[in-house]
């Protein structure tokens, strides 16, 4: 009886264990090439970067997220706050906060939320980034790529020239955040 039980357990060890180890490695791959491409991302952040007036840091908080901010070239915005994450799921998002009298633009504290979020809607429609805001009620306008194809430097590369273009439509923000503009006398 003891052999019996001896032979289905190591029956059963060799069943399962290639399972496992091949959990292991494609989580392994995963990790790697989700690594490959942080640093693929690094050094286009590096080159292009101040090309477009933005100095990138690695977070201190989240390796896999790269910060940075735009100051130069805005009219309406104070600066925009730029977020690129490389997910774990094969994507690169971008995440760009515009700062606005001191602060994000949050959705609360407008002077009319529902206009607001009516107007971040028709600029998901117009614009050739989505508007959205975050679970703070932080607006943010940003950009996803898919790493399907592999990585889209050029693409990024448009993405980072068109962080400026933004900053006109802060401006028709404007009078829902801080209520229509009255007329000189």
């Amino acid at each position: 009886m003891k052999r019996i039980a001896i032979a289905i357990l190591f029956i059963l060890t060799i069943t399962v264990a290639p399972g496992v180890y091949g959990q292991q490695t494609e989580q392994q791959a995963k990790d790697a090439a989700r690594i490959r491409t942080r640093d693929l991302l690094s050094k286009l952040l590096a080159k292009v970067g101040p090309e477009v007036n933005i100095t990138f840091a690695q977070s201190q908080k989240q390796p896999f997220n790269y910060i940075g901010t735009l100051k130069q070239g805005l009219a309406h915005a104070e600066s925009f706050e730029v977020v690129v994450s490389v997910s774990a799921n094969d994507t690169i998002g971008f995440r760009i906060y515009p700062h606005y009298k001191s602060g994000y633009i949050n959705v609360d504290k407008a002077r009319n939320p529902a206009e607001l979020m009516k107007q971040l809607l028709r600029l998901s429609d117009r614009a050739f980034m989505f508007w959205g805001a975050d679970e703070a009620g932080d607006v943010f306008t940003g950009y996803t790529f898919t790493l399907e194809s592999g990585f889209p430097e050029e693409a990024i590369n448009i993405v980072l020239r068109s962080i400026v273009n933004s900053d006109k439509f802060v401006g028709e923000l404007r009078p829902t955040l801080d209520g229509p503009v009255k007329a000189s006398p």
